[in-house]
């Protein structure tokens, strides 16, 4: 039945008070998504959830990651400083972040919540460049289930021993930062001249020097080597999985580097990149950190890892991280001089 036209007039206000209510929200749901390009060194298995998380607590905002080694995503933006590439990242070592930074090659920004990170964990600008997310440290692998033969080494030295020859794998630290942290590391440690002598005679021992900083720690698992150079998350979780590992941490101490977040100065979404590093720092993130990492920035969160040994935090070495970085290049390449014949294929 036609509406008479005196109930028409009535309901007209109506229908268009409610039209102007629902246009906004339409208009919202027909915006373009955000899409923001993230370069991450973050562990495969992480990234869902980091990216879920973000996403939920910022709609309309949508991470799509680039993933691989420290050392190839730092060559890359170090490339892309004229053309541009990535808006952020998420999980590269700090080590590199520094460089990058020192380079201009970030845009500096104080996220929400910067008073809750430790200050360890940041630049140290007043507006920082960089804030840091977690702490990962090099470990060792040791399985003498499928090589009773060995020793139980309780220092890094101990790996230099002939017992161990062919039966060590450690990250290629041209392309690992877990790789570099631990030859940093060494050196800062032994002093630099006593260090190559060291890495010397752990080269003879050294099966491969493998792509990434997993893969030692599964090589042992599996018996392939004895002893595989690795970093304490992925150690504790293939412990976790039933891998018959023992995963130690030397006497002299732990290399170690931080996962640091930044906005890239050429991003085309700046804010969108400024609310991925509020979301890098808040505690909601470094719960998600300390699932799997033993350090985290957030002062309130405080981790609680199984299957890993006690004591690492107090282990990991006094090191200059800005040394490290500052001298890169000379070292990688003095390392690829002497070892790079043994540097596992992509």
């Amino acid at each position: 039945m036609p509406l008479r036209p005196d109930r028409t007039a009535r309901l007209l206000p109506a229908l268009l008070a409610a039209w102007l209510c629902l246009a906004p929200a339409a208009a919202e749901e027909r915006a373009p998504a955000v899409e923001l390009t993230v370069y991450t060194t973050a562990e495969q298995e992480h990234l869902r959830l980091y990216k879920d998380a973000f996403e939920k607590a910022n709609p309309g905002i949508h991470i799509r990651w680039v993933r691989n080694a420290s050392g190839v995503l730092t060559d890359r933006l170090l490339a892309e400083r004229e053309a541009g590439g990535a808006d952020a990242v998420w999980g590269l070592a700090a080590t590199s972040l520094i460089r990058l930074g020192r380079e201009g090659l970030l845009l500096p920004y104080a996220p929400a919540g910067l008073e809750a990170i430790d200050p360890r964990f940041r630049d140290t600008a007043d507006t920082p460049a960089w804030i840091g997310t977690n702490i990962w440290s090099s470990v060792v692998c040791l399985n003498r289930a499928a090589h009773p033969g060995v020793p139980a080494p309780t220092a890094w030295r101990d790996l230099a021993d002939p017992a161990f020859r062919g039966l060590v794998s450690m990250p290629n630290p041209l392309s690992s930062g877990t790789g570099y942290l631990m030859v940093a590391g060494w050196i800062q440690m032994m002093g630099e001249e006593e260090a190559w002598r060291f890495m010397d005679a752990l080269d003879l021992n050294v099966e491969t020097y493998a792509i990434s900083a997993s893969k030692p720690c599964r090589m042992a698992a599996v018996g392939r080597v004895a002893a595989g150079l690795s970093f304490e998350y992925r150690a504790a979780q293939l412990k976790a999985e039933g891998a018959p590992i023992d995963i130690l941490l030397p006497a002299e101490g732990l290399g170690w580097d931080m996962e640091a977040a930044a906005v890239l100065r050429w991003t085309d979404a700046p804010e969108a990149a400024r609310r991925l590093m509020d979301f890098a720092a808040s505690e909601a993130a470094n719960r998600l950190y300390a699932t799997n990492y033993a350090i985290v920035a957030h002062t309130g969160v405080t981790p609680s890892l199984e299957f890993l040994p006690p004591g690492l935090k107090d282990r990991l070495l006094a090191q200059d991280i800005a040394w490290a970085s500052d001298n890169r290049e000379r070292i990688l390449a003095e390392w690829r001089r002497r070892y790079g014949a043994k540097v596992e294929e992509p």
